[in-house]
């Protein structure tokens, strides 16, 4: 009688751990069912708003004009023969490449700068610097647009009061495209400030003290210990300011049109005259399905670039 009631007392000791085990699985599942249900909503934003346009993108550049008759790569192919579509090609890629240079040595040099002021004046600069950062797109472009406006351009006002010719600043393909790209610069070097100022807080003090005591200048601590700590993050603020401004849309479409004669235009807002203004839908999406490969291909050696480099350091 003994043996059996404590063998009836020693069977919910040894089941005891079984019961915990399969608690905690539930615990398991349920925590990730609750985070799957957590992220569904913006799951379906990015199904709803990116992957769905971006396929129906791709089929609506294969139909004719009037949508009815399904002629592949028609529209392409007819892209491909005109020359006014090379001009645009040719004007992204100046627009894209002069803008990234330009911001990224603008960047570097202002938080190399900053970095180097006392704490209390670096916060002060920051603030000031990112302003063209903060303010909306349109509103800046806006103002920009009045100060290189012909008839009440303040630029024109300052170059006669100095007693220089005035200038036809978005009358004039070459001054057209260099005002376009100003106001790029000036709105996207501050985001190249604030990624290069935090890389440049990441570096650690005493690789400098290190490069000092072994006689190193600034321009090889630079070269040295700074650029290479740099390296990955400025390729992938690059590759970010390279998609941007690719598909940049605001400053070609408020301040040109795409004008004079479609020197300015981009992918983006040539897309827009093709598509909506003039009513063709597929060769709108065309047209904007070729910055595509570019920045595919543009993506891929960045980050091959930053990978392998990431294996090196590791």
């Amino acid at each position: 009688m003994a043996d059996t009631v404590q063998s009836w007392i020693s069977v919910p000791d040894t089941a005891a751990p079984p019961v915990k085990k399969k608690g905690f699985q539930k615990f398991v599942r349920r925590r990730s069912t609750i985070a799957f249900l957590m992220c569904a909503p913006l799951i379906a934003v990015v199904v709803g708003l990116v992957i769905y346009p971006a396929f129906y993108s791709i089929y609506l550049s294969m139909l004719n004009k009037a949508q009815t008759r399904f002629i592949g790569l028609g529209n392409f192919t007819w892209l491909m023969s005109r020359d006014v579509f090379w001009m645009v090609v040719w004007q992204s890629a100046i627009f894209a490449l002069s803008a990234v240079f330009f911001k990224a040595l603008i960047g570097l040099i202002t938080a190399h700068l900053i970095n180097n002021l006392p704490d209390k004046g670096q916060r002060k600069w920051r603030g000031m610097l990112l302003v063209p950062w903060v303010i909306p797109l349109a509103l800046s472009t806006l103002g920009w647009w009045w100060m290189f406006d012909p008839t009440h351009s303040a630029f024109n006002w300052l170059l006669k009061g100095l007693g220089f010719n005035e200038i036809a600043w978005l009358s004039q393909p070459y001054w057209a495209r260099f005002s376009v790209i100003l106001v790029n610069v000036w709105y996207g070097a501050p985001f190249f400030l604030i990624m290069y100022l935090a890389a440049l807080k990441s570096v650690p003090d005493q690789l400098y003290e290190a490069a000092a005591i072994d006689g190193a200048n600034a321009w090889q601590k630079f070269v040295h210990i700074t650029l290479p700590m740099m390296r990955n993050i400025m390729a992938i603020t690059i590759l970010f300011s390279l998609i941007v401004t690719f598909a940049n849309f605001d400053i070609v479409q408020i301040m040109t049109a795409g004008g004079p004669r479609n020197t300015t235009h981009v992918f983006a807002t040539y897309s827009f005259l093709t598509g909506i203004r003039s009513g063709d839908l597929p060769l709108g999406s065309a047209v904007s399905l070729f910055m595509l490969p570019i920045l595919a291909i543009s993506a891929i050696f960045i980050l091959r670039g930053v990978r392998k480099r990431g294996r090196e350091i590791g």
